[in-house]
């Protein structure tokens, strides 16, 4: 590959954008830019590189070995060049935080991080679900994330750090006029022979439906067929209201008219969250984000399994290390 000294930092973002996506279209629309601008832009880099970095077809796009040799130091290079931006810019940016859904637990972290570092603006999104969640943080439209980190592809946990916060209990969402809602607690057992939906089609939560899978086997439930997606807890109350199957959920889930959220036991299946961010990136927002975390996980005995408890085996959970002072 020919030496270049002084490569353009747009020309960079063009590159990993397409090398994320790995198709031009969708990485143009990320980048808000045409595809024709994209396609020019990455052919100025392929010539001052000296270097073909991807192959394309009619069919699909696929990054070369120089491609691939070039992604890390991309993303090196445009960490540093956001650092530098940050440094120079005065007060910090806000920090995008996805929560996932509105009434879970991961609010409390981020309340948490505001009392920590009140001159912070922590702004939450609500992107519903992880592996969604993570190519947004890729993208740079979001910056952390909560959700399942040892369901993500390794390719992309590669580009990403994260830190366990806590094995959250599963409970599954009945029909309120479903047998199994007299129940305080809902054996595993109780649920065989039944359709138990867990995401299945959705592109953003296929972490969730993996993990609904590997709790499911052996115990003859079956994750129930894909669905329309649902957007809004408004829109999903409703449809809940009309449709007998159970939802796989976690005991934090928010009431809904019309259901009940039972506790599943006999095993206590857990949920491991952790709290995921861009490999590199450097905020006082994620600090008070870290530290808050480690703060609620260890007041509220999040890090301890309980008894009887079941996790997949070689689960991924994140680092357990020493955390930032927000102050």
């Amino acid at each position: 590959m020919a030496s270049s000294y002084d490569v353009d930092p747009r020309l960079l973002r063009a590159f990993v954008a397409v090398a994320a996506e790995l198709h031009f279209t969708r990485a143009a629309g990320r980048l808000f830019v045409a595809q024709q601008a994209l396609s020019r832009d990455i052919r100025r880099l392929e010539r001052e590189l000296g270097a073909e970095l991807f192959v394309r077809t009619t069919r699909q796009v696929a990054l070369t070995p120089d491609g691939e040799r070039l992604l890390p130091y991309a993303h090196a290079v445009l960490t540093a060049h956001d650092e530098l931006a940050e440094a120079f810019r005065g007060e910090p940016r806000p920090l995008l935080v996805d929560l996932n859904s509105a009434g879970l637990g991961h609010e409390r972290v981020v309340h948490r991080a505001r009392e920590l570092a009140p001159e912070l603006e922590l702004m939450a999104r609500y992107e519903s679900g992880l592996t969604g969640a993570v190519h947004e943080i890729l993208a740079g439209r979001l910056d952390a994330s909560f959700g399942r980190y040892g369901g993500l592809a390794p390719g992309l946990r590669a580009r990403l750090e994260a830190q366990f916060v806590r094995y959250e209990p599963m409970a599954v969402l009945l029909p309120e006029h479903d047998p199994l809602a007299a129940l305080p607690e809902v054996p595993l057992a109780a649920l065989a022979g039944r359709d138990v939906y867990a995401g299945a089609g959705n592109d953003r939560t296929p972490e969730w439906t993996e993990l609904a899978a590997r709790l499911f086997a052996g115990h003859g439930i079956r994750v129930a067929p894909p669905a329309p997606l649902v957007v809004g807890m408004e829109e999903f109350r409703r449809v809940m209201a009309k449709a007998p199957t159970p939802v796989l959920a976690v005991v934090d889930f928010p009431p809904m008219p019309g259901s009940v959220l039972r506790p599943l036991v006999y095993p206590v299946p857990l949920s491991p969250v952790s709290l995921v961010w861009r490999r590199g990136l450097r905020h006082p927002g994620l600090d008070a984000l870290r530290q808050a975390a480690a703060e609620l996980s260890a007041q509220e005995g999040w890090y301890e399994r309980p008894a009887g408890s079941w996790l997949p085996d070689g689960e991924v959970l994140g680092a357990l290390t020493a955390v930032p002072s927000a102050g």
